[in-house]
């Protein structure tokens, strides 16, 4: 909401008081403050000018000369390249050592060989967003009014030297979307009294709109008041010079009078109107009802929308004419043709129109009124206001009665609190006295003594209805920074890390030894993302109202985001990448009845292991590197339990041939980890990444299982042996099969297996391969003797020849 000083001093007297003030008392006092910007503040010697004549450049088509009056005697001869300039005109003229937008000066010169002395300016040239200026001026210069006095500060005219304070309304305080909310915002603040005129609207109400117009309304839960003014006859031309300036300010484009008021009208009063060609309704009625399924509707941006029974629709009696609270339909369009003109004033139900306004992106000045709430006591007013100023700037005669269905509940809210009450809230020391003065600022009611008080509360004021609001209301009105501070008495107790919260320390603590950096992703992703990756049974949980569409659901995988960054990185040339993250996924399950969340580990790692140097070259990634980060992890855990690895070939983009599930064996029981391997290459080729590999596991069930209990043991006082075994087995028999066959037919002081060697060569023949494992024996209360190494040896190679069809050589 942008808020023009001297706008807000017609409805409050703060003229005198610095915008800068203005926007730190508002912050301070509970509405904040975006900025403050004054377009008039840096511009310099511009003044209205009076085209006289128009010829074409000599030498230059798109460019002319003209000869324009600035009130200085001699005409200005100033080389123009608007194309809309034309003699006669009212224009904006930029005189020699002027300044304009962005410190800009003007000075005299040539154009093509032709003198030039000053500037020609268009709006935008003034400092005005090309989003705001009208259409009819949007690629040429802004033409003034026949009765602009030529000479004249364009400064003073426009009246541009206006401090404009941007407010960031938050959702409880949508009384302060409106000009004068925010004048009694101001006047309770500095304890000022508000000056506003009021419409009567008793004449309205003693007679209807006859055989003019039928109204009805379906529900009154979803449009519990709707007025109908009709204002005939009308002139649709542009609006006041004013009128639009006060618009632009304010951010909305001007359009024509008729629109442009029903603008002003939601401005000032914070009620949205909207004008139908009453000529176009084709059935002389207004029906308000909801949408039906699949019914379609154009609206004003001439898009045809499909509708749902969640929409509230404004009907001609039969078909759609308007998206009731958030846009009109393209059909009943006010246009230059239009004669008489309906006016809508109503309430809607909140709920509906936010989903309906977001749901189609159409988010306006409007939309976010109707779904914050507006002052249900001046619906009718602002109606009626819509209807005296269509007489006066569009030369109509206003209906004396109007169409009206009301079933709002009207009755002022009263708040019971007490003095001990907002004292004990506050921490303060105030008195009654005090305490009166502050409501009788916001010019709140107030009855009652200090052991009890009631406060009754105008209607413009709806986000308060608690004893609590009034605590916030004298806070705000007393002044924050008057309230004493203090530290609550709490004895400090250190009561350390839950056993949690320390396991995911030791994971990323972990994590950072082996190289990798920390990244915190965000935790929403779009429709298109959010089923990459392996995510099991989970199904991505969809949010209701979306920052956007690319925010729209939960993720259920922490790899996909980790690839999202993954992937920026290395456009921006950090090749080598390695990154984990440890954080909630979220996923509704086939049989669940609400979402579920569950903390995950992931990493990616990409590029090369290790950079060429002088001495070595280029270490590249395989699938080992990640799977020994993984089993570091694993082993680190400290959990009871041994871990193997299921090849995989069907794991959603990931490669056929070089991806595996991760299991978890404890008490004859398996538990699924999660999975590890390498981007299938057409996934990485979508992120723009070359050999990608990376693993993803759930931390609480890893943590879930039951933890090793660690005992130190003295060093050994007797030596070990160990022993070499080689053979030749299939290929699809694995390392995890030999090492349990080993582990099983070992009876006698195994103390661990490594392989050391694997080859696969014409020497071996097709399907097969060479592994080679040492066996580390230890025994600590003797020294082991070859015929005990021998004897579990040879058991150890007639389990692996038995159960795996070894070949040992």
């Amino acid at each position: 909401m942008k808020i023009s000083q001297q706008w807000i001093d017609e409805l409050v007297p703060v003229g005198d008081i610095s915008a800068d003030e203005l926007a730190e008392k508002m912050s301070r006092t509970g509405i904040e403050v975006d900025g403050v910007e004054n377009i008039g503040a840096g511009l310099k010697k511009i003044v209205v000018g009076h085209v006289e004549s128009v010829d074409q450049h000599p030498d230059a088509d798109k460019l002319h000369v003209c000869q324009i009056d600035v009130g200085l005697g001699e005409p200005y001869q100033i080389v123009c390249g608007a194309p809309n300039i034309a003699i006669g005109q009212k224009v904006i003229v930029a005189l020699p050592g002027s300044r304009i937008k962005d410190n800009v000066k003007i000075k005299k010169g040539k154009l093509r060989g032709v003198e030039s002395k000053g500037m020609v300016c268009s709006l935008g040239e003034l400092g005005f967003s090309e989003n705001v200026v009208p259409k009819a001026y949007a690629d040429g210069i802004y033409v003034l009014p026949q009765d602009a006095p030529v000479g004249d500060s364009v400064i003073d005219y426009l009246a541009l030297d206006d401090p404009i304070i941007e407010l960031d309304i938050t959702p409880n305080r949508a009384d302060a979307l409106s000009m004068r909310g925010t004048a009694y915002e101001l006047a309770a603040v500095y304890d000022k009294q508000v000056s506003m005129d009021h419409v009567p609207t008793n004449d309205f109400a003693d007679s209807d709109l006859g055989d003019a117009l039928r109204l009805s309304i379906e529900s009154t839960n979803q449009v519990p008041a709707y007025y109908a003014y009709l204002v005939e006859n009308v002139q649709v031309k542009e609006s006041p010079l004013w009128m639009q300036v006060r618009l632009m300010k304010a951010g909305i484009r001007p359009l024509n009078n008729i629109v442009d008021i029903t603008n002003y009208v939601l401005l000032e009063y914070g009620q949205p109107l909207h004008a139908f060609d009453y000529d176009k309704l084709a059935n002389k009625a207004i029906h308000t009802r909801m949408a039906k399924d699949g019914e379609i509707l154009k609206t004003l941006d001439e898009v045809e929308r499909k509708l749902s029974s969640d929409d509230i629709v404004i009907t001609d009696g039969e078909n759609p004419v308007a998206l009731a609270g958030v846009m009109g339909g393209f059909d009943t369009e006010i246009s230059n043709d239009s004669h008489n003109v309906l006016i809508e004033a109503a309430c809607f139900n909140p709920s509906n129109i936010r989903k309906t306004a977001r749901k189609f992106g159409l988010r306006s000045e409007s939309s976010l009124r109707n779904e914050r709430g507006i002052n249900q006591a001046t619906i009718a007013e602002a109606g009626a206001y819509a209807a005296q100023l269509m007489a006066e700037y569009a030369g109509g005669q206003v209906n004396p009665g109007r169409a009206s269905e009301d079933h709002l509940d009207l009755t002022p809210i009263t708040v019971t609190a007490s003095l001990d009450y907002i004292n004990g809230q506050l921490g303060t020391h105030l008195t009654f006295s005090e305490i009166e003065q502050v409501f009788a600022q916001l010019d709140f009611p107030m009855t009652g003594n200090a052991e009890q008080f009631v406060v009754e509360v105008p209607s413009r004021r709806w986000d308060i209805s608690i004893p609590a609001d009034l605590v916030e209301e004298v806070a705000r009105i007393y002044g924050y920074d008057k309230i004493p501070a203090s530290l609550p008495a709490v004895k400090a107790n250190h009561i350390g890390l839950t056993p949690w919260q320390s396991f995911k320390r030791q994971n990323n603590r972990q994590m950072q030894a082996l190289g990798f950096d920390q990244v915190i992703a965000y935790s929403l992703t779009s429709a298109d993302k959010k089923d990459h990756l392996p995510s099991g049974d989970r199904q991505a949980v969809e949010l209701d109202f979306p920052m956007s569409d690319d925010r729209r659901y939960m993720r259920t995988n922490l790899a996909q985001a980790l690839l999202d960054v993954a992937q920026y990185n290395t456009a921006r040339q950090n090749k080598n990448v390695a990154i984990y993250e440890v954080s909630r996924v979220f996923s509704w399950r086939q049989d669940s009845e609400l979402p579920e969340d569950e903390t995950h580990l992931a990493a990616v790692w990409t590029g090369n292991k290790a950079d060429k140097t002088w001495d070595s070259p280029a270490q590249s990634l395989d699938f080992y590197d990640m799977k020994a980060v993984l089993t570091t992890i694993l082993d680190k855990s400290n959990r009871k339990a041994t871990y193997f690895f299921r090849a995989k070939e069907d794991l959603k983009d990931m490669h056929p041939g070089q991806t595996a599930e991760v299991w978890a064996h404890q008490d004859n029981q398996d538990f699924y980890l999660g999975y590890l391997g390498k981007l299938h290459p057409s996934t990485a080729d979508d992120y723009d990444l070359k050999d990608t590999f990376l693993f993803e596991i759930s931390l609480e069930t890893l943590f879930g299982l039951e933890e090793k209990v660690v005992t130190q043991s003295p060093l050994p006082k007797y030596p070990g042996s160990s022993r070499d075994i080689a053979m030749v087995v299939a290929e699809e028999v694995t390392h995890a099969d030999i090492i349990a066959t080993i582990e099983e037919a070992s009876q006698d002081h195994l103390h661990a297996i490594y392989l050391f060697d694997l080859y696969r060569g014409e020497n071996i023949g097709s399907g097969k391969k060479s592994m080679a494992y040492r066996l580390d024996y230890l025994d600590p209360e003797a020294t082991l003797t070859d015929d005990r190494l021998a004897e579990d040896v040879d058991k150890v190679t007639q389990a692996l020849e038995n159960q795996l069809n070894a070949e040992i050589r």
